[in-house]
């Protein structure tokens, strides 16, 4: 094996391992956790795939800095009243699609499941992440994540993220 493909193994890992924190800190209800996965000025969509496509710039949720992120959080745990669930992501290997100047630019797949208290659990989201990832003294974060969900609907609304 190559040096060159032993680092590129290593770098898969280590997005992987960032990913499976990611979601097990949203699984497990730690919201504040969750912009501390992205740089101060980090860029989070969640975007239909079918805008995505066409390029279309309407997106589901935007969120254009670490600020915004805790916005969200404070909204969606202190002021938006909604019936409880649980949610369980499965998140796919990461693709390494290129690194330039420091910036990973990486794929995965996610599927997102919910469910309610005494209640089943259904297929809440699927679709890819499409990532721009740095490294930083603190570990790797996104510089942008952006979701494109494949449904033309989404179930009820996006409180959490995904």
């Amino acid at each position: 094996m190559s040096l060159a493909t032993l680092e590129r193994l290593q770098l898969q890992h280590a997005i992987d391992q960032l990913n499976a924190d990611y979601a097990a800190a949203l699984d497990a209800q730690r919201f504040d956790d969750w912009p501390e996965f992205f740089l101060e000025d980090a860029r989070y969509t969640v975007q239909a795939r079918e805008n995505f496509d066409r390029q279309l710039p309407l997106a589901l949720l935007s969120l254009e800095s670490k600020g915004m992120m805790k916005d969200r959080v404070y909204g969606a745990t202190q002021t938006i009243y909604h019936g409880p669930y649980y949610t369980r992501h499965v998140v796919s290997p990461a693709r390494v699609v290129s690194v330039v100047d420091g910036v990973v630019s990486a794929e995965a797949n996610y599927a997102v499941f919910r469910t309610r208290p005494a209640g089943v659990s259904e297929v809440y989201n699927v679709g890819r992440y499409i990532d721009e990832i740095v490294d930083t003294p603190d570990g790797l974060r996104f510089k942008k994540r952006l979701c494109v969900y494949d449904s033309e609907m989404v179930l009820n609304s996006l409180i959490y993220p995904v």
